[in-house]
């Protein structure tokens, strides 16, 4: 018997004083007496879960995948506690121990340990913790439960920072370190060398090398402090799972790589979120601040289900850029919603900006298009088939219109989006 509460303990009273006026005594009725006494008794034996003092401590935030550590620290200045003890917390949060055990003498603490590896973004709260004290006897027990508040915010997993190393080299490359072979518009004069056999004459500095016996070549580097403004589309485009995840999530993670790369180039980056309404908004924050800024205001960033309003996303978008700069738009490359709805309105942008769009395919298309065994595969080819048409339809009228295109699987838009960033860099179009 587990009562909780004093109204239990009431109702327990009465049936055993209802029990005691019974008129005739049989042996059913003894017995039952006799086991509401003791089981009343051990319930007045077992100890209060409402007195215990509760308190939390551990991580605050986790990667998405990775544990998290929450400690329940439990006082108990009354009598003896044991029992069981449930910290309850959403399914999201992927609690990985069963219900604790806790014997807690008087006047004692323990401290209780939660590992968590929560298998959604977002802010996962502990909902209750329920104590359920049992008697010395075994027959019956108190439960009782406690707001402890806590929240561990899972943050995006970053999977594409194993590509950061690579880029960074070629960053490295760019950045003063070597000639650029193209001397595009924007580029800033680093320094004199002596020429090589296959530089490009066109940077050969005369009137250095009119004072040299040798011939002297003007190196170049990319211009830093440009503006990187980073738009990812939070409509119903991005809601479709591609691979193991949603297509927002590939986003995110190429739009981490990208801020990442572009911070350590010296440009500022900022983040925009958004759908029919802004989802999250960072604004050029400092250098230190980008990756940490960037992940948190994505981490509680879910695709709605509703119809990107693109004349939002190009009108916030301008209202946040000044000077030219490079816009990355991470959307869906849907023919239909391209069309009618993104190229009517993106003319603003593209006469003040050097735009990037960039999209995950779906590898399943290929599979699909590869597979012909028999009529329902053949099927499913030919209509694999249109929609790869299409959106090479689509990619060659932003492209006419202006627009660079990075379309790449899930595995792969990361680092594509990475060397397109780096490749307009060296051309000198930011």
């Amino acid at each position: 018997m587990v009562v909780t509460g004093r109204a239990g303990l009431l109702a327990g009273l009465g049936v055993l004083f209802v029990a005691l006026l019974m008129p005739s005594w049989s042996g059913v009725g003894v017995v039952v007496a006799v086991v509401l006494v003791v089981c009343l008794l051990d319930l007045l034996l077992a100890g209060s879960p409402r007195r215990l003092q509760l308190s939390r401590d551990g991580d605050t935030a986790v990667r998405l995948g990775q544990a998290a550590v929450v400690t329940l620290l439990v006082a108990n200045p009354g009598r003896r506690v044991r029992g069981l003890l449930r910290d309850a917390w959403p399914p999201s949060a992927g609690v990985q121990d069963p219900p604790h055990k806790l014997d807690l003498p008087g006047g004692e603490r323990r401290r209780l340990v939660t590992h968590l590896v929560p298998t959604r973004r977002g802010d996962r709260k502990a909902y209750r913790v329920t104590i359920r004290s049992i008697g010395p006897l075994g027959f019956a027990g108190r439960q009782g439960s406690h707001e402890a508040p806590w929240t561990v915010r899972a943050l995006p997993p970053f999977n594409s920072r194993k590509h950061l190393p690579s880029r960074l080299a070629r960053l490295r490359e760019l950045d003063g370190r070597t000639a650029l072979l193209v001397r595009g518009q924007g580029t800033e004069f680093d320094s004199l060398r002596d020429y090589v056999p296959g530089d490009d004459v066109r940077s050969i500095d005369w009137r250095a090398t009119a004072r040299r016996s040798s011939v002297v070549l003007r190196t170049w580097r990319p211009e830093r402090d440009r503006q990187v403004a980073i738009v990812i589309d939070s409509g119903r485009m991005s809601a479709g799972r591609v691979g193991d995840a949603p297509r927002l999530d590939h986003a995110m993670d190429a739009a981490l790589l990208l801020a990442a790369l572009a911070t350590r180039a010296g440009d500022r980056v900022s983040l925009l979120a958004c759908d029919s309404a802004v989802r999250a908004d960072v604004r050029r924050p400092a250098p230190e601040d980008v990756l940490p800024s960037f992940v948190n205001a994505l981490a509680n960033v879910d695709a709605e289900l509703v119809q990107t309003d693109f004349r939002v996303v190009v009108s916030q978008t301008l209202e946040r850029l000044g000077q030219r700069s490079l816009v990355v738009l991470l959307t869906g490359l849907e023919p239909a919603v391209i069309e009618e709805s993104l190229l009517p309105v993106i003319g603003p942008l593209l006469r003040r900006h050097v735009v990037v769009l960039a999209s995950v395919a779906d590898p399943r298309l290929d599979e699909l298009e590869s597979a012909r065994a028999d009529l329902i595969e053949l099927y499913g080819a030919a209509s694999a088939a249109r929609s790869r048409l299409d959106r090479e339809r689509v990619t060659a009228v932003l492209t006419r219109a202006g627009v660079t295109v990075v379309d790449e699987n899930p595995d792969q838009i990361a680092p594509a989006l990475a060397d397109t960033y780096l490749s307009l860099k060296k051309a000198g179009r930011l």
